[in-house]
């Protein structure tokens, strides 16, 4: 596994943040920042792609703990419909940053799309939560967090098999719109069915 680096500019207050649920069909996008101590370290801490479930949320709680500040946001459905999905996560994120209890003096964002947070510099970085510990702890954080908001949502609407698919387009979770229609947590914006299959929606 590669050593992830602390800082991109060390000696500066630095947020990471990262989106997780970008990709899918139904809930909101998620988004984390998180500003590390300069002697954070785990020895399991990657990209949350990279994790199994038990461990992202191993990580979650010693991030929780240990970090200097963190802070958890999201865009709903119905807000990715307006504004698109790139600037749902840019904003998204921009959610997090704000309820940091500390202002960072500069930002690192997983990807290599960013719109400027006020005045604070920033760094695009593709891959960046596989190089930078973080961004790797906020992927962990905005992946969890979406995961159990998808769980939650499960419990209302179990056909669509939100427990597994997450809201993501596997098969399974497109033959449920096909067979019951969407829900107000589905994005009217994405393409929710394969061509052969579409509806009036």
């Amino acid at each position: 596994m590669a050593t992830l680096l602390p800082f991109y500019k060390s000696g500066l207050l630095e947020a990471g943040c990262d989106e997780a649920g970008r990709g899918c069909l139904a809930g909101p996008v998620f988004a984390a920042a998180v500003i590390l101590t300069p002697d954070f370290r785990h020895e399991l801490l990657n990209d949350s792609k990279q994790l199994s479930e038990k461990r992202r949320y191993l990580l979650r709680e010693y991030i929780e703990k240990h970090a200097l500040t963190y802070a958890v946001a999201s865009y709903s459905p119905q807000e990715i419909d307006q504004v698109n999905i790139l600037n749902a996560s840019i904003y998204s994120m921009h959610r997090a940053l704000e309820q940091l209890k500390i202002q960072p003096e500069h930002i690192i964002v997983d990807g290599n799309r960013f719109k400027n947070y006020g005045t604070i510099p920033s760094q695009t970085i593709v891959k960046g939560d596989g190089k930078y510990l973080s961004i790797a702890a906020a992927s962990v954080l905005a992946k969890t967090y979406r995961d159990d908001y998808m769980l939650e949502l499960h419990k209302q609407f179990p056909r669509y098999g939100w427990d597994k698919n997450k809201g993501y387009p596997t098969k399974d979770h497109r033959e449920a719109i096909k067979l019951y229609g969407i829900t107000p947590h589905h994005r009217r914006s994405f393409r929710l069915l394969d061509e052969q299959l579409m509806l009036d929606l």
